[in-house]
């Protein structure tokens, strides 16, 4: 089938159901733009920021999109190109856009608190102390899977086999990241300064920037281990976690987004001109190398479709800096949609480029930035400049979600410790330190250091069964808040019933395989015990807060809430 064909169904699909299942939940749950947000009613300059419609869009876009939406299709596409179509678009409209608008429409009706915050209040405290350390453990494979991914690219392993080519792109690319972060604070500390900017004038400096670091960059490679690139990525990862949101995070992903949208538009382009046919097969059987499509296949492809970290984005950091509640069907529905689509254009991609009907060797990076880039050389455009920007771009997806990550993993473990007041004053030595931001972003950092060791190959079955079950723990808690609230909630009923029998399955499979793998002698100790702990961990407590969401949400004494 042609590649172009595959890529104007998904615009199609996608955007009808943005328009009427998109804008019928928005017309249920009810919107009120005259309603004072939480980021107006309590702005601080530091999470609580009122900002415009495109930049909330950028923010929660650049940080849900990450390196999923690239690496879940290619990694899945495996067992045929069409089960990774119909998931994508089945699980994009009805599963991840209907979690993330739901999760950001609750924290903006309850002064903007987080998933954990608003459990406790619709089911109880010990909910919200369970779903809080559920999160922070699901962090930390967030943070293992992405560093070891942007560190691997920027050393230039891939589809080239550090050919030339392809090292020098990557090393480009890292060059150019790190450039990135000074850029944001630069364009940060513009905007802070300059009141009133006009969005034409913000965007037009954006882009300025953008092309100035691109630039740069492309003549200034940095060459550095896969190890040394872990640390600059950590210690990056440490300052998004404690800067204020203004100076490096809102700036980052407002310019995150114009380079997001020019590798879709590139990738899109290169496939109208190149119209590839698709080499991959339509569908490689249920059982593929000893994986089984299901839960495999639901589980690998968690961004594009359906993502419990994109919860903790819509309610931890977005729902802080909406400004007008009319602002969040495009925000929290359509962000997603846009994510699908990328995951859409990833398969057209790596059919494009796949070997006897399966997918090529190489790191999901690579194989997308060569695919995209061999694209768009038939426009004239040259391969060397192509590779650069597109490695460079998926590279910004992954830090854009990791120092989303950092940050909700910073603030879930702070959560876990706090009790009935914010006042340090009042608080015991203990809890004063646990609660600290600086220690609560090491703590946070060092064990998802400790889990990059394993590899993203390693640790991504465990993280994608986490973030499925995350999703599907959100859904049952958004079920309940709908009901108590006197909203519409049905529509969420199917989705977590599904999720949590795809997310057991595939915890079960993985820790059967650890137990195996421990006891043949085939593991590392410190990284295939970790993980078992893990996986051990977060079933527990998906069990415990699934049960006590389900009993809340099923309970004859539920009422209605004014």
């Amino acid at each position: 089938m042609n590649g172009l064909v595959i890529v104007l169904i998904g615009i199609v699909v996608l955007f009808a159901g943005y328009l009427f299942y998109g804008r019928w939940l928005a017309k249920k749950w009810g919107l009120d733009p005259k309603a004072e947000t939480p980021a107006v009613k309590y702005e601080d300059g530091e999470d609580y920021v009122p900002s415009s419609k495109f930049t909330v869009f950028s923010h929660q876009f650049s940080s849900i999109a990450g390196a999923g939406p690239v690496t879940g299709p290619i990694l899945a596409s495996v067992f045929g190109w069409v089960p990774v179509l119909l998931w994508l678009l089945i699980g994009g409209l009805f599963f991840g856009a209907v979690q993330d608008f739901g999760a950001l429409y609750a924290s903006v009706k309850n002064e903007g608190k987080s998933m954990g915050m608003i459990i406790e209040k619709y089911i109880g405290k010990a909910g919200r102390k369970l779903f809080m350390l559920f999160c922070w453990l699901f962090t930390l494979l967030v943070i293992a899977a992405f560093t070891d991914m942007v560190a691997g690219t920027f050393v230039g392993k891939g589809v080239a086999d550090m050919a030339k080519e392809t090292s020098y792109a990557n090393a480009s690319a890292a060059s150019i990241s790190m450039l990135f972060i000074v850029a944001a604070i630069v364009f940060g500390v513009i905007q802070k300064h300059v009141k009133n900017m006009n969005e034409g004038v913000r965007a037009v400096i954006a882009i300025a920037l953008l092309v100035g670091m691109f630039a740069l960059g492309m003549h200034f490679p940095w060459y550095a281990t896969k190890s040394a690139w872990i640390y600059i990525v950590m210690a990056y990862l440490f300052l998004a976690s404690v800067m204020p949101m203004w100076l490096l995070m809102q700036p980052r992903d407002y310019m995150t987004t114009f380079m997001l949208l020019g590798m879709i538009i590139g990738a899109v382009v290169g496939v109208v001109v190149a119209h590839p046919t698709m080499q991959l097969n339509a569908y490689n059987g249920f059982n593929v190398g000893g994986n089984y499509l299901f839960p495999t296949l639901f589980v690998t492809i968690a961004c594009g479709a359906v993502s419990g970290f994109h919860s903790l984005v819509s309610s931890g950091t977005s729902s802080k800096t909406i400004r007008n509640e009319k602002d969040m069907p495009m925000v929290g529905y359509g962000a997603m949609i846009v994510e699908s689509l990328l995951g859409i254009i990833a398969l057209v991609v790596v059919g494009a480029v796949a070997v006897n009907g399966t997918k090529p060797e190489g790191t999901p990076f690579a194989i997308f930035s060569s695919g995209v880039a061999g694209f768009l050389e038939k426009l004239g455009l040259p391969v060397q400049l192509a590779t650069v920007f597109m490695t460079m771009c998926v590279s910004a997806l992954a830090l854009t979600s990791l120092d989303s990550v950092a940050r909700i993993g910073r603030m879930s473990f702070q959560e876990l410790f706090l009790g009935d007041t914010t006042d340090t004053s009042k608080m015991p030595v203990w809890q004063k330190i646990l609660t600290n931001k600086y220690f609560a972003t090491v703590v946070t950092l060092f064990f998802g250091y400790l889990l990059t060791l394993g590899g993203y190959t390693n640790v991504w079955p465990l993280f994608g069964s986490a973030n499925q079950l995350l999703a599907a723990l959100v859904l049952i808690a958004l079920a309940v808040f709908l009901k108590t609230t006197g909203r519409t909630g049905w529509t969420l009923y199917a989705p977590m019933f599904i999720m949590l029998a795809v997310t057991f399955t595939a915890l079960v499979q993985k820790t059967i395989a650890l137990v195996k793998n421990i006891a043949g002698g085939n593991a590392t100790m410190l990284v295939d015990g970790l993980q078992f702990i893990v996986a051990i961990l977060l079933m527990v407590l998906g069990v415990l807060v699934a049960f006590s969401c389900l009993k809340k949400l099923f309970t004859k004494k539920a009422e209605a809430e004014n």
